[in-house]
């Protein structure tokens, strides 16, 4: 089984891409709904919360986890690989929803950290739309500026996008949103458009028809869910010790840490058919 663990319903986007590229593997989806979302919450508290919901998703035999959540990737990915993963949980992978996204931007694989140079080196203005705490972290500038440094990268957090999406707010409520941080960005650029913009939160997908008409025409928008699930695709074709198991294939889990009633009822608007969560401690 594939874990795909995200603070809230945002990851549901991803995870029915993955269903669909991957339809021969079993995924158990974990949301911390009793805690999200994590966009404003302390560094160190995401991470302690990404190491907790890791651990019951491996516990519950997954050997690869998958950070469907933004704000947890950016904050706890890099270190907990490096500090936790190999002694707590040898042989077990946790990978991220930045990676892919970063590979598209810079146009080359990840392992891949020199600097893309030369005359077919990325140069767009890439605008990157997130919570405070990744635009905070600024992973997403750093790891792409190690790769391409003529790319100019702009970010802009959007307090209140994630809590008003999970909340079912109205369209015209979200369109008002996205148009004032649309409008804030633009303005911080003064006068320079952007060529791409990143919607770096999962939750954000669901907001996609407003930002496409609030940003300028030209802009690309990269869509996490499918970038995710060709990735996830790929790093299986390498990693044969990942291998599907005939007995979980096609087995969808769905679990909760809050109230499990209450999260079945809103999931359908991010999955995209009826779904029923069962509660964890």
């Amino acid at each position: 089984m594939i874990g795909v663990f995200d603070s809230g319903h945002g990851g549901l986007t991803v995870l029915r891409a993955l269903t669909e590229r991957l339809p021969d593997r079993g995924f158990v989806y974990l949301g911390d709904h009793a805690h999200a979302p994590y966009g404003d919450r302390d560094a160190e508290d995401v991470y302690g919360l990404t190491i907790t919901n890791i651990e019951r998703l491996f516990a519950m035999d997954c050997q690869l986890v998958i950070l469907a959540c933004n704000t947890a990737a950016a904050v706890a990915l890099r270190r907990l690989q490096r500090t936790w993963l190999d002694d707590a949980w040898p042989g077990r992978r946790v990978l991220g929803v930045l990676v892919p996204v970063v590979e598209a931007i810079v146009r080359q694989p990840w392992h891949v950290e020199e600097p893309h140079i030369g005359p077919d080196a990325p140069q767009e203005t890439v605008a990157i739309f997130a919570t405070r705490r990744t635009v905070e972290s600024r992973a997403y500038v750093g790891e792409i500026l190690k790769r391409a440094p003529d790319v100019l990268i702009v970010q802009q957090a959007c307090p209140g996008l994630v809590d008003a999406i999970e909340a079912g707010a109205p369209q015209d409520q979200i369109k008002g949103l996205v148009e004032e941080f649309v409008g804030e960005l633009l303005r911080s650029m003064q006068g320079v458009l952007p060529d791409v913009a990143v919607l770096g939160c999962t939750h954000y997908g669901l907001a996609a028809k407003a930002f496409r008409e609030a940003l300028p025409p030209g802009t690309a928008i990269l869509h996490q869910p499918q970038l995710v699930a060709e990735s996830l695709a790929d790093y299986l074709v390498r990693h044969p010790e990942f291998a599907a198991d005939p007995i979980s294939a096609g087995r969808i889990e769905f679990l909760t840490t809050g109230d499990a009633h209450a999260v079945s009822r809103l999931a359908r608007r991010f999955y995209g058919a009826n779904v029923t969560f069962r509660g964890v401690s």
